[in-house]
């Protein structure tokens, strides 16, 4: 199977966080993801969460690649990567309920079946991963069902960049 591997860069502007969901949702239709699959909304939501936390959090700016299938039916598995020049390592924060923030590593340990960070340079790379099964719908199955958390054992936490 065909693999595309697209890439945009990040400036350290919250804007970006919306034109990165446009750019993404773009690339969707050549891959063979429906704009009206459950996994295509959330790539989006994912793409909006790594994207923000690189933006808000680093200051610096960010590439956001995408490495989807080529336009295909059946499994396939989309990756998602956000990369800056922060040496700073996504950590364990606790927020409480009334908190508008520091949610957003949480949400991707919940929705992406697999995800990770690593150094990367000077700074780190996080990345998610979500499985596209044949019936193309995630809907009927809970996002992290059979995930790999990079965080296990660290329920109730939220996660962020500091």
């Amino acid at each position: 199977m065909q693999v595309l591997q697209v890439q945009l860069e990040i400036r350290p502007d919250p804007a970006e966080v919306g034109r990165a969901r446009r750019w993404a949702r773009s690339r969707l239709a050549g891959s063979g993801i429906g704009a009206d699959e459950a996994l295509a909304e959330t790539l989006i939501l994912l793409v909006s969460e790594l994207v923000t936390n690189a933006v808000v959090h680093t200051g610096c700016p960010a590439v956001l690649r995408l490495s989807l299938p080529g336009a295909t039916t059946g499994e396939a598995t989309v990756r998602l990567e956000v990369a800056d020049t922060s040496s700073c390592a996504p950590v364990p924060r606790c927020v409480d309920g009334d908190a508008t923030g520091g949610r957003g590593l949480a949400l991707v340990d919940g929705l992406a079946d697999r995800w990770g960070w690593s150094p990367e340079g000077a700074g780190k790379r996080i990345w998610c991963e979500l499985d596209r099964s044949e019936q193309g719908d995630r809907a009927s199955t809970p996002a992290f069902a059979g995930g790999t958390s990079a965080f296990e054992g660290f329920e109730g936490f939220a996660y962020e960049a500091v």
